[in-house]
């Protein structure tokens, strides 16, 4: 059984990337729809490659660079 979903008040600049993407992987915008949630809602493998663990670490890195770089512009302006 399937069921039909309606998106309503799609911003233009969405669709027309949603558009362009399809356009570029050779797929309808429905089928483009369809790849963005089949990945979205995949559940995410138990074990991890190599590749996976570097970029979480590599996000991980970032995004305590950026808030300790906050943190310390912070101290250093309130004295």
């Amino acid at each position: 059984m399937t069921v039909t979903l309606s998106i309503k008040s799609v911003p233009t600049e969405l669709a027309s990337a949603l558009r362009e993407r399809a356009r570029r992987n050779r797929r309808s915008m429905q089928g483009e729809l369809m790849q963005i949630l089949e990945q979205a809602l995949r559940p995410e493998p138990l074990v991890l490659g190599p590749e996976e663990v570097l970029a979480r670490v590599r996000e991980a890195r970032a995004e305590r660079s950026a808030s300790s770089v906050s943190t310390i512009r912070g101290d250093r302006d309130s004295r």
